[in-house]
Order: C-alpha cells, then structure tokens, then sequence
C-alpha cells in the first residue's frame, strides 16, 4: 500500500509517523509545500517576543529525520496542484524548479491546513512592513524586520486569542503596540464579561485598544492606516491577525464535497465522499462531540489527534472520530484565558437559545495560602438537562487546571448534576477544600432547581427599572459595581434585621456582585418569604 499525505505541518506528520509504527511495509510519502514540517505554531508569537530564542527548538522533525528514524520520504517546497481520482494520482510541481510529476496513491490524506484571511483593504497590496504570522518562514520574516528596522510601533490588526499573543510578545520587546479590531470586545468568542477582563489588562499593560473600528485604507507602504472614522494612525509595522479560511480549493477541483464555509466534508471515518481519500486539521468540517451540529475542528491539538485515529483506521481498526469538543487556552500577560466546548456568542450563533450560565470567582487555592487569587469561572449547560455545554475561565492561576477538569466532564458526558460529586485534589497551595469545579456544579445545581433565579442586565426592562426593587448588598467598605443603580444599600451583615425595609408588593432585584453573597442574600430573602432575582452583568 502506498500512502501519500498532503501537508506536513501537524495532522500529516502525526497520521504518517502513527501509520509507520503501525506498519513497516507501507510506502508512505508527505508533500509539504513550505520550508519547514512538524513545527510547533502555536509558539511562534513567543519566538518574536524573544521568550524562546531557539526557532530549531520548536521544529520537531525534518525531512531527515523522518526518512532516518521512520523510513517516511519528505517532499518540501512541492505543491499538490491536482488531484485525480480516477487514476488515484496526484500532479506535484517542484517549488523550487518548476518540474512536476505524478505520483500515485492507494490512499490520500488532506492535511492542508488554512491560510490568513485579509481583510479587503484598499492598499492592502502595497504593505511593505507588514506581514502574517502562519508558518515559519512567516515568523524569520517578522524577527529579521524587527532585528533589522527596530520598528518603534506596532498595530495588530485583529483582537482574537492569536493576536492578543502577537501584541503581547511585541510590547514585551519594547515596541509601543496598537490592537484594532471591528468587534465591541476582545478575545472573541469569549464572552464579554471574560472579554472585559482581558480587555482591563491589556490597556494596564500599555496596548492601546481600538474596538468597533475598521480600516478604510492603507497608504505609506503599510506606515498610515486610515480608519473608518476618519481619523488616521502611522504604525512602523503592521501584523494581520484577522483569521483563517481552509486550504480547500484543490480538494474541491477534485470532486470532493466542502461545506458553505469551504470545510471539506468527512464522515465518522474521518472519509471524504471520494474513494480512499480522507481530510484531518483545520481543512475539515466534523461535528460537535457536545451537540452533534456541524463544526469546523481549528485546533493542531485536534489534527494530531485525528492523525493518529486515522492511521489506525487505514490500518484496520474499527474505529471512528467521535466529534471536536474545542478546548483552547491563551497567555495574556499575567492572565490566563481558556474556553472548552460552546460560549454564548457561538450558542447563539448555532441557533441554541434553551440554556443557562454561572458565573462564579473562587480564589484558585485556599484563602489563606499566600498568592490565592481570584478565578473567573463561566459555565454553561442545557437549562432542562444541566448537560455541559460550555465554560470560559480567566484568571492567574488554576485557569487550565480546571478547564481541562470540564473537559474531561464533557468527554465522559457529566451534567452539572454530577460536578459536585467530583474528587479533585485538595492541599492549600493547590485548591481549596470545594474545588471551584465543585463550586460551579452547586451553584448550576441551584439554578436549575430554581433556588436563585438569575437575570441578564440587559434583559431588565425599562418599565422594570422604573418600578422594581434593586436591592445592593455590599457592605459599607466596598465599591458599587455593576450598570444598575441601587434602590437601596442594606449590606448583607445587616439583611435579616432590615427585612421591613424591602417591599413585598413589587419585584425584587439583587444588584450585580461577583462572588456568593448575592445568593446567600436571595437564600436569606427567599427563607422569609421574599422572592428575589439576581442581576448578572
């Protein structure tokens, strides 16, 4: 059998190498169209900020290796211009010298990855000192501009999770940095009260933030950007971190079935609708292990992942892919920010209304150990159920710990039900007595069975605002906070001897304030025969 993989970055060399452990006999032969293979990209912002200084270090394998310790021949800088199913062939040109060939196959692999998606700028064409941050060859670009025109300013076009990593390694070697993006928030598809948070320490960072906010035009070789409001802004460097669309063009020429979004389809097998030709990686579109809708899986954790399924299934296991979670984790400074599965923008986005959110701030380890700080834990889960759907988590310590937690919740197919139940290891400098996991499972446990009703701020009406009871339970030492105005301040201490003090005959809302007072005061007003909501920002 002879197994040629298209694309060498990270589904390719794990579905290759897995494949050769399986089976010696095998001809297998990778075509990559770039300089580099098996390289870690997720690294490359921090390669530019000078936090790893080695670039050899985050490149797992050559071509050499792969030919010397796996017996796998490497093709670089060659392109798959066509593929021909009914011949099983495929067309390769030689980057280099412009030869092409045929080679044949009885089993091909997509692993073709995505590109950057450019904005449609006008004089975008023209930049001279910008760039993207996709590949290798992308990042020695970037460091040698940097090296060489030791470049003042910098503005990031783009405010996910990738380029949020890209402004912070760049303002940590000095460059005063711009980030812009057309949406309200940072950090999409977080939700905006983590956004807000990720936000609050960017700007205490020195990144200048420019939300709901586009670019009309690029003059300068790339040194002005002329923004939609008119105003302009000069950058000696200029980095599009503005997402990705899939490498599908050639899979399409070929016959095979993409998704609207350009997603090539594949099957439980992770099998194409074409005869022994199978996609992994970000090209793909599978379905959702949490809902079972259709997903696009843009993860390299994920690629890996399906690599290596998919060599056991060519070799002959029984096996199937049983759906993308999504779970993803970014530094921001001293913040961590890490999401598993649905947030509300993509609920919302897939059509899913019929569910509920926590959102809690356990100290990472116990109180009084010195260090503990604040977590900011969201879950959401079905509203009938309790299934887990969701959780974001930003926060400087125990972010990844307690994400990993859910998903493996989610992966074992736990409800909110079952949370409290978990054993998680306690000591003091590691966790508290009631892990938050379990804190969230109690709290999501009370919404369902409707022991504190929750309402969105914006979902208050203005007759409600008018005429309701808003009731703020700090205590005299600590601020206001939230968007509501209170009708009246009875600190929690004081609640219960101050009862006559709040109305029975119109609604009763609890003013936002993270933490569990805001409950224990509803539990103290429902025990007393007071029916009481609490307002979530």
């Amino acid at each position: 059998m002879k197994a040629i993989v298209i694309g060498g970055v990270a589904g390719g060399p794990s579905f290759a190498t897995r494949l050769r452990r399986l089976n010696e006999q095998t001809e297998i032969l990778l075509i990559e169209r770039g300089d580099y293979i098996s390289y870690a990209s997720c690294a490359l912002p921090y390669y530019l900020g000078d936090v790893i200084t080695d670039m050899d270090s985050l490149i797992e394998r050559t071509p050499e290796i792969l030919k010397q310790k796996n017996n796998i021949d490497v093709l670089v800088r060659h392109e798959v211009t066509k593929i021909t199913p009914a011949s099983k062939t495929v067309t390769v040109k030689n980057l280099t010298t412009g030869v092409t060939f045929q080679e044949s196959y009885d089993v091909l692999v997509l692993a073709i990855g995505s590109r950057a998606s450019l904005p449609p700028i006008k004089g975008i064409e023209t930049v001279a000192n910008g760039c993207v941050l996709c590949n290798v060859t992308d990042a020695l670009t970037i460091k040698s501009f940097i090296e060489q025109q030791q470049p003042q300013t910098a503005t990031v076009v783009g405010a996910g999770p990738a380029g949020l990593e890209i402004a912070e390694n760049l303002c940590q070697r000095g460059i005063t940095v711009t980030v812009i993006d057309q949406l309200p928030q940072v950090a999409f598809p977080y939700d905006p009260e983590l956004a807000e948070l990720i936000a609050t320490q960017l700007t205490q960072k020195g990144i200048k933030l420019i939300l709901q906010q586009t670019i009309a035009e690029i003059s300068a070789g790339g040194k002005t950007l002329h923004l939609a409001d008119g105003t302009k802004l000069a950058t000696d460097m200029l980095i599009f971190a503005t997402g990705v669309q899939p490498n599908s063009e050639l899979a399409a020429a070929a016959g095979i079935d993409l998704a609207a979004d350009q997603h090539i389809v594949v099957d439980e097998r992770l099998a194409t609708n074409l005869p022994d030709i199978y996609a992994i990686g970000d090209v793909i579109e599978t379905t959702s292990y949490i809902t079972g809708l259709s997903t696009p899986s843009m993860l390299s954790s994920a690629a890996n992942r399906q690599g290596h399924l998919l060599a056991d299934i060519i070799n002959g296991a029984d096996w199937t892919y049983r759906g993308f979670i999504g779970t993803g984790i970014a530094k921001i400074f001293d913040l961590t920010a890490s999401f598993v599965g649905y947030t509300e923008h993509m609920l919302k986005a897939a059509g899913i209304t019929d569910y509920k959110t926590i959102l809690i701030t356990p100290f990472d380890h116990a109180h009084f150990y010195p260090g503990a700080k604040r977590l900011n834990l969201k879950l959401i889960f079905a509203a009938k159920t309790g299934k887990i759907l969701g959780a974001q988590a930003v926060g400087e310590r125990g972010v990844a710990q307690r994400i990993g937690e859910l998903s493996t919740a989610i992966t074992g197919k736990l409800s909110v039900y079952d949370l409290p139940d978990l054993e998680l290891p306690y000591s003091p400098p590691y966790s508290t007595t009631r892990d938050p996991i379990n804190t969230a499972g109690y709290v999501a446990i009370n919404q369902l069975e409707r022991k504190a009703l929750t309402i969105k701020a914006a979902a208050i009406t203005a007759t409600e605002l008018a005429t309701a009871f808003f009731l703020d339970i700090r205590e005299a030492d600590k601020p206001s906070v939230g968007t509501i105005s209170a009708t009246k301040n009875i600190p929690l201490s004081q609640l219960r001897d101050r009862l006559d003090e709040i109305p029975t005959d119109r609604p009763v809302y609890i003013t936002f304030r993270k933490g569990l007072n805001p409950y224990n005061a509803a539990r103290i007003l429902a025990g007393n025969g007071i029916k009481a909501i609490l307002i979530e920002e």
